[in-house]
């Protein structure tokens, strides 16, 4: 393990440090809220107070259950400062899984958005530990008389480094979602290893608009506080907000490849708002290689940064840097998911041995850093699981590594296809298929075949006013695949199914195909 990346003990000291050097200049905008960097840390110990005068101690959890706010981040700071942790919960969920989630992590304190009081009232009755709820935003806020007649209360002097600060729940593709633990560890080490690198400090203005119950979300607000710059926060995924915030001066922005892909569509006005960009960072799901092209091609003098990772991981764990983006002599870099970040150890293994493999071989990559996840909550058997004991967390990803250490991720390993004996990733065939002027998205799986044992099957979403149909889209990838690649059967469909975090669910598009039989899906 190399030595530690962050000198920052918690979360809350680079907030304090900025309160103390820079305390008139901005630090968060959120709608038609502004605050500078000492009225931020000042609300902050307001809330930290009023948690413990609700009989929050170190241990608890405390919960949100909002869209985007600036609310958020200070329970996040506030609880962490006492030694507590904040639960962010995935306002998209459906009854069952949102009961789910709020009934695991078992809140004392939950934060509701106005907006979002139905959909808790539906559960409330379930959830029997819940102390008091707090209302933020709309006629009938709580939350700023709630924390403005609080005693202050700065950072407790005795909370651990390793101790819990933010619990997210993974997106729940498989069943329902587990709560993964984040310590004050993780959070630092992941901020210093990637905000760094993204050149912010406090000249940056960094807009903030994935949602804050993911890792893209709050880890990467983390990140951009830990450097001073300046945030700009939507309230949720928004076109014509984004746009607008883009002309207050916006140089880094965190989106996931399809709202940039929505961007590019825009044209014009689109490629216009993002050219005085200096970093677009992009992850969470791979970005087609046209799209990436004509990125590239529309914003020449914006770094472009692709990050691969988990929340596992606290966010980014391996970096396609922007030299790398635009490096004549290997094309073929863009495809990959570039090198681990400062701090970071990576193995390809065998997953059925755990033996190291050649390079250039597939196996499954396997991680070590201080930015490990403490654990899944209440969940002892799936950490020893995902984690081994001397400190590797298995991603489930199935890649290989160039002779520049460059990772190529290939596919999950339950999603790999296995026809005739040979095996297929379904990205690799996505990435043709997606180049097709008439698709929108594509998702591959593999289905029973007598003879095969799996086959390929397209499901493809077409764009709009276009027209395809199954023969004309086979005959297009084996012009560009080899055949035991292409599919044999497409479905064309509305839209992908996807799960509340934007994920596609395919175990949903396998689920008929395979019932009854011993697969796994």
């Amino acid at each position: 393990m190399t030595g530690r990346l962050s000198t920052h003990r918690l979360i809350t000291d680079p907030l304090e440090q900025w309160a103390r050097e820079r305390p008139d200049l901005p630090a968060i905008d959120y709608q038609d809220q502004s605050v500078t960097w000492a009225e931020l840390a000042d609300r902050v110990h307001h809330v930290s107070g009023a948690l413990q005068e609700l009989g929050i101690r170190a241990g608890d959890r405390v919960a949100t259950l909002d869209k985007n706010t600036l609310a958020s981040v200070e329970l996040t700071h506030a609880a962490a400062a006492i030694g507590a942790a904040h639960v962010i919960v995935n306002w998209r969920l459906l009854a069952d899984q949102l009961a789910y989630v709020l009934k695991d992590s078992a809140p004392s304190v939950v934060f509701v958005g106005a907006e979002l009081l139905p959909a808790y009232d539906e559960i409330k009755d379930q959830l029997t530990g819940v102390r008091k709820v707090v209302v933020v935003g709309g006629d009938d806020d709580e939350y700023e008389a709630w924390l403005a007649a609080a005693s202050p209360v700065e950072p407790v002097a005795d909370v651990e480094p390793d101790s819990t600060a933010l619990v997210l729940y993974s997106s729940g593709t498989t069943g329902f979602p587990k709560g993964i633990e984040l310590t004050h560890r993780n959070l630092n080490t992941h901020s210093a290893a990637t905000a760094t690198r993204f050149d912010m400090d406090e000249k940056s203005v960094s807009l903030v608009a994935m949602l804050l119950f993911h890792v893209g979300g709050t880890c990467y607000a983390l990140g951009g506080i830990s450097r001073g710059a300046h945030q700009i926060i939507l309230r949720e995924i928004d076109p014509v907000q984004m746009l607008q915030a883009m002309g207050r001066g916006v140089t880094h922005i965190f989106l996931v490849p399809a709202v940039v892909g929505a961007v590019l569509a825009a044209g014009d006005i689109g490629v216009q708002a993002f050219s005085g960009l200096s970093f677009l960072i992009y992850g969470a799901s791979p970005m087609p290689l046209p799209m990436l092209q004509k990125a590239l091609a529309a914003w020449p003098d914006v770094n472009l940064v692709q990050v691969y990772g988990m929340t596992e991981l606290a966010g980014v764990i391996t970096m396609l840097d922007a030299p790398s983006h635009r490096d004549a002599a290997h094309p073929e870099r863009l495809t990959s998911a570039g090198t681990p970040i400062p701090g970071a150890e990576m193995r390809v293994v065998d997953p059925a041995t755990g033996d190291d493999v050649e390079t250039g071989q597939v196996g499954e990559a396997w991680f070590r850093s201080d930015q490990t996840m403490r654990g899944y909550l209440g969940k002892p058997e799936a950490t020893t699981e995902a984690k081994t004991d001397d400190g590797w967390m298995r991603t489930g990803d199935l890649g290989h590594v160039d002779d520049g250490g460059y990772l190529y991720v290939v596919d999950r390993i339950k999603d790999l296809i296995i026809s005739g004996g040979e095996n297929i990733y379904s990205p690799e065939v996505e990435n043709v298929l997606a180049a097709h002027p008439a698709v929108a998205e594509v998702a591959i799986i593999g289905v029973p075949d007598e003879q095969w044992g799996e086959s390929v099957r397209a499901v493809v979403a077409l764009a709009p006013e276009q027209q395809l149909t199954a023969d004309e889209l086979i005959a297009y990838s084996r012009e560009r695949l080899a055949h035991y690649k292409c599919p044999s059967s497409v479905d064309i469909v509305e839209a992908l199914p996807r799960n509340p975090s934007g994920k596609v669910l395919k175990r949903e598009l396998r689920k008929p195909f395979w019932e009854g039989r011993d697969r796994a899906v």
